[in-house]
């Protein structure tokens, strides 16, 4: 069996800094990684913890080292992709072991029995994600290089329309080429991603889609043409990826209710 902890939007910023001018969302993180500390022996080894996207909410330097510290109690090799909040060149200098020194921050890892691959959405200076040429390209000559391994194939903003339509005009602009790739792969793979601070799950080329939450807020789900753009201050868990002869995930959330109580 293999396990993978999913975290998303963490929106980390320097000590002293508010999100918005409202969130602390180093504590909502700091909340989140007592939680799983708390309930590891209930859930089983995992394997690394990958981060989708908006690890930090300015792109500064000192988001990703006060990110690092607050997730270092975990003690999981951890593998970061790219959010339209993130920048480039302070993310792979936080984490220069695990990403590439130069172009996209494209990568595909081996984690058990898992063939990982994250794809780099950023454009810097917009909300909007984009899949590059290069980053196209990577992703096929990864999935050819994956052989009978199941894929977990992240990205930060979702290859699907969430609804929510403040959101989807910040959304993945090429879609479409994405859904040609994965259309043409056969194997077993999973998509996952961030961006929408929810969890929905969707179909994507016939391969399931799964957008994690945010340990420091969400977006309504709200269909109306004049809905309210903005978040609220829900915190949210994260999800576990499992692999064991197939895929299986699961939402955990930010706090225990009480219990258990017998039937």
């Amino acid at each position: 069996m293999t396990t993978i902890l999913q975290i998303s939007d963490t929106h980390i910023v320097a000590e002293g800094a508010l999100v918005s001018g409202r969130l602390e969302t180093s504590d909502a993180l700091a909340r989140l990684v007592a939680r799983i500390t708390g309930i590891r022996d209930q859930i089983g080894p995992i394997d690394a913890l990958l981060i989708s996207g908006d690890v930090s909410d300015d792109g500064s330097a000192e988001s990703y080292a006060r990110f690092k510290s607050l997730i270092a109690p975990l003690d999981l090799p951890t593998y970061v992709i790219t959010g339209n909040h993130d920048a480039r060149d302070p993310m792979r200098a936080a984490f220069a072991r695990d990403l590439p020194a130069n172009g996209p921050l494209n990568w595909t890892r081996r984690v058990g029995g898992i063939h990982l691959i994250g794809l780099d959405t950023l454009v810097e200076g917009q909300g909007a994600g984009t899949l590059s040429s290069d980053s196209l390209s990577f992703l096929q000559s990864a999935l050819s290089q994956a052989g009978d391994a199941p894929v977990l194939l992240a990205l930060h903003h979702p290859p699907f329309a969430c609804g929510i339509g403040f959101m989807d005009k910040i959304g993945l602009t090429n879609r479409q080429a994405l859904r040609d790739i994965l259309a043409g792969f056969g194997g077993t793979l999973r998509i996952v991603c961030g961006h929408i601070h929810s969890m929905i799950v969707s179909d994507v080329a016939g391969h399931i889609a799964i957008s994690g939450p945010s340990p420091a807020s969400t977006f309504a789900y709200d269909l109306r043409a004049d809905a309210p753009v903005g978040y609220t201050t829900q915190e949210d868990g994260c999800l576990l990826h499992r692999w064991d002869a197939g895929f299986q995930s699961i939402r955990i959330g930010p706090e225990s209710g009480s219990g258990p109580f017998p039937f």
